[in-house]
Formats: structure tokens, C-alpha cells, sequence
């Protein structure tokens, strides 16, 4: 980050009625610098310095002007679009109600519902140049389902970008501690130029998620005639 770092080090006054991990987590919002940096630029989560991050790696946003953001709640990634592509068409999706954002469509719907897909393709008027997902399962605390979970979800959206992607078009996605599985990572490299992995700075150090990069898709195979 570019700017100064908040003073660390802060704990919660009391704990009362509070949970261990809860406790943790408030102490851990409390000396957070991106949680702070997010407050004072007017991001809605620490998450958007992520993209951030990613973006100034690899251009992620260069040139974007339809854009797809799959998990939107509650709004930081689209956020940043907007900033740096205040023309793009923007359309996200979420199981979790999100306040509106300024030239942001934005579906309350899950992503897995058969008509999910066509209602993000039809709000932008055209193929997206970028398809990015944040999305991640809720866990219920079995490592291997949890992954399993996830990287189903990771599976959806690169079905999604594959098929509604513009030529030459970008996706990135959340995926947990040991990047992309091998079958995905092989479609992937199917219909992309370039797929790469990355830990921006702004996840936490603990944290298990990195992020694939799919740059230069090779457009869709069309059918064999006779």
C-alpha cells in the first residue's frame, strides 16, 4: 500500500459475551491496515485492495469494458472497476443482498441456478472482457469438503467465462492453498494463453486463498460441419 500504516497493535476492551475466534477477529479488523485503508478510500472491504493488487501485477482491467463479477457482496472489486473503467457495464451476482452500487447491475441469486448465467450475459448487451469471481463456499469446517466445495464453484465460473468471454478476454477466480486443481487447471490452459498463480499482498498471511489468472482467451471452439 502506498500510504502509512495505522498504528497496530490494538485489543478489544472486553470479551464479554464474545467468543475466543470472535475476539480474534474484531482483533484482528482493529489492526488490520487494509481494513483501515478501505474505511478512508470509501471501499466497502479490505477486498478490493486485492484486485487492486492483482491489477497493477497483470492489467487485469486494461481495455475492460464489459465486466462480470461473480460473488459481488458486498461490493469492493466492483467498486474498483468503476474507478478505473467508469465506462465499463458491469453486472454482478451474489446469494447476499448488496446495497446498490452506480452503474453496477446487480443479481440476488445464486450463481448455480440454471438461469443465472443468461441473466448476467444479457445485463452487459455483449461478451464480457472480464469474468472475476470471489466466490468461496461456506465452510463446514472439514478441510476436504470445504475445498471440494469451493473449487465446484471455481469449476462454475470457468465453465461461465468459457462460454461468454470476448476473444482475448481475462478471468480470475478464488481458489484455496494449492492453486487450481489439475483437470481445471488443464481446461484452462486449453482456453487461455497465459494462467498463472498469485497471493496479493493484501490476503492475509494465514489466509488460504490465492487467485488464478486466465489471460488471453482463445475464444470458443465452433462445431465441426460436414
Amino acid at each position: 500500500m502506498t500510504r502509512g500504516v495505522p498504528d497496530a497493535g490494538k485489543r478489544v476492551k472486553t470479551a464479554r459475551g464474545r467468543t475466543a475466534s470472535s475476539v480474534r477477529w474484531l482483533e484482528r479488523q482493529l489492526n488490520d491496515p487494509y481494513v483501515k485503508q478501505a474505511k478512508a478510500d470509501g471501499y466497502r472491504s479490505r477486498a478490493a485492495y486485492k484486485l487492486i493488487e492483482l491489477d497493477a501485477k497483470y492489467a487485469l482491467l486494461k481495455g475492460a469494458m464489459r465486466v462480470v463479477d461473480l460473488g459481488i457482496a458486498p461490493g469492493g472489486w466492483s467498486q474498483v472497476v468503476r474507478r478505473h473503467r467508469p465506462q465499463a457495464a458491469i453486472a454482478g451476482i451474489d446469494l447476499l443482498p448488496v446495497e446498490p452500487l452506480d452503474g453496477v447491475t446487480i443479481f440476488m441469486m445464486d450463481f448455480m441456478d440454471d438461469a443465472a448465467p443468461a441473466e448476467l450475459a444479457g445485463a452487459l448487451n455483449g461478451p464480457p472482457d472480464l469474468v472475476m469471481s470471489d466466490m468461496a463456499a461456506n465452510t463446514v469446517g472439514h478441510r476436504q469438503t470445504d475445498h471440494l466445495r469451493t473449487m465446484g464453484l471455481v469449476e462454475a465460473a470457468a465453465w461461465f467465462a468459457i462460454e461468454n468471454l470476448a476473444p482475448d478476454g481475462t478471468f480470475l477466480a478464488k481458489v484455496l492453498a494449492g492453486g487450481t486443481d489439475a483437470e481445471l487447471l488443464a481446461l484452462l490452459k486449453r482456453h487461455f494463453r497465459s494462467v498463472k498463480h498469485a497471493k496479493p499482498p493484501a490476503s492475509r498471511k494465514g489466509s488460504s486463498e490465492w487467485y488464478v489468472i486466465a489471460q488471453g482467451f482463445k475464444g470458443r471452439a465452433t462445431p465441426a460441419t460436414d
